[in-house]
This record gives C-alpha cells, structure tokens and sequence, in this order.
C-alpha cells in the first residue's frame, strides 16, 4: 500500500537503525529515539515509526522531538494538541477545516487501535475522491501525518481508544466542514461497521456537494 523512503541521509539512518537494534539486544535506552517516515500511496501523506523501549517496567517513547523529527525531514509546526476517546465502533470523521485554516494532523493512538481514513480533497491531485486507511494502534505505535486538503476521520475497533493529534492550525469553527463517511463515491472500506455516529456526521454532504477550496502542489514543487 505505500513504499518506504527514508527522509535523512542513508548512511546515518543505517547507523541510528544498526545502533537502535544493538541497543534492543543489550537493554539500552537510545536517546534520543530514531524515527523512519514513510511515504503512503497517497502524495503528502506519511506514516512513522518511532523508537519504542520495552522492559519488565513497561514501555518508554519519545512522542515528539522537533529536532529529530526535523532531521528527517519533516518540518510543520504545531500550535495545538487534541486527545479524544472513543468506544468501539464509534465513527468520528470525516472531518476537514477549509482554507485559509486548513489543519494537518500528525496523529498517534495512545490506547487501544482505530482505523484511521484520510480523503483526498484537492483540486487537480492524481488522487481526488481517493482514500488511505491505515490501523493505528498502543500496539503497533504507528504514527500517520495527514496534511490540510484531506478529510480525516477514524473507527475505533477497541473501547476507550484514546486517539492523540498534533495540529498544525487552530480549531476555528467557522471554517470546519465534513465529508459523508458513507459517500459512495469515495467508497471507503471500514472494518467495522460503525454503530455510534453522530447526527452532524451522519448528515455530512457527499462529496458532489461537499465545500472544500484545496488545490494540489506536488510534495517538493
């Protein structure tokens, strides 16, 4: 579903991944923690995987580094962090702020696992009406960046998911809009059927009547 390219120079991601599996066989903690960004099937889309310590303890992470994070090649800048909990099988999405307030989301599941969708809602881009989904879970502690120009939202597939993001642009509600999670002309695949919607997103337009104002820039153009 997407191919990895790491976003630093190869030769020291080679030394941070050779350094990170030395420190995993001798119980040490490397900080701090190596990070890989992935490129999704999607142009602007990325998934992460971040350093993750297990002992007898438990686990230990690092959540956010701006200067690693930096290094490898990702450079938003958050202004505002929102955490929701969800039982199973509630939907929340699909969710989007139009410009000039369009918010990217970098998100991570602290407990639990939901599916994650993101709908690609920019003018001129090879993959309008498109979807990604990806399960976020405590388990597998993948991370997805989703960019302004996609609706977002997700099913929880566990009760009391607790779902973590990172914003790079302010709740305003004057600017939010949504997108039919049913829409058939998306066709999302959930792999769940959601029980519990809310009536605002249960009576979200379908993308032939949605409003949305993005249009696509090749990622490095």
């Amino acid at each position: 579903m997407f191919s990895i390219s790491i976003l630093c120079d190869a030769g020291r991601a080679y030394a941070v991944a050779s350094e990170d599996r030395a420190c995993r066989r001798e119980g040490r903690l490397l900080m701090p923690m190596p990070i890989k960004l992935m490129s999704a099937s999607i142009d602007g889309i990325l998934l992460a995987e971040t350093g993750l310590f297990r002992d007898d303890r438990g686990f230990i992470t690092e959540t956010w580094s701006e200067p690693v994070w930096r290094e490898a090649g990702f450079n938003a800048t958050f202004v505002q962090d929102i955490m929701s909990c969800s039982a199973r099988g509630a939907l929340r999405g699909m969710h989007y702020q139009i410009e000039p307030h369009g918010m990217g989301k970098l998100i991570r599941v602290v407990r639990g696992a939901v599916y994650d969708v993101a709908v690609d809602l920019r003018r001129g881009s090879p993959s309008f009406g498109k979807w990604f989904g990806v399960e976020l879970s405590e388990a597998n502690a993948k991370v997805v960046w989703i960019p302004a120009g996609f609706a977002h939202g997700f099913v929880s597939l566990e009760d009391d998911s607790l779902v973590y993001y990172k914003c790079d642009a302010a709740h305003t509600p004057e600017a939010e809009r949504s997108l039919n999670w049913r829409c058939p002309d998306v066709g999302i695949e959930w792999p769940i059927e959601p029980v519990i919607v809310s009536k605002k997103d249960a009576a979200a337009p379908m993308l032939k009547d949605a409003e949305y104002n993005f249009t696509y820039a090749p990622q490095g153009a």
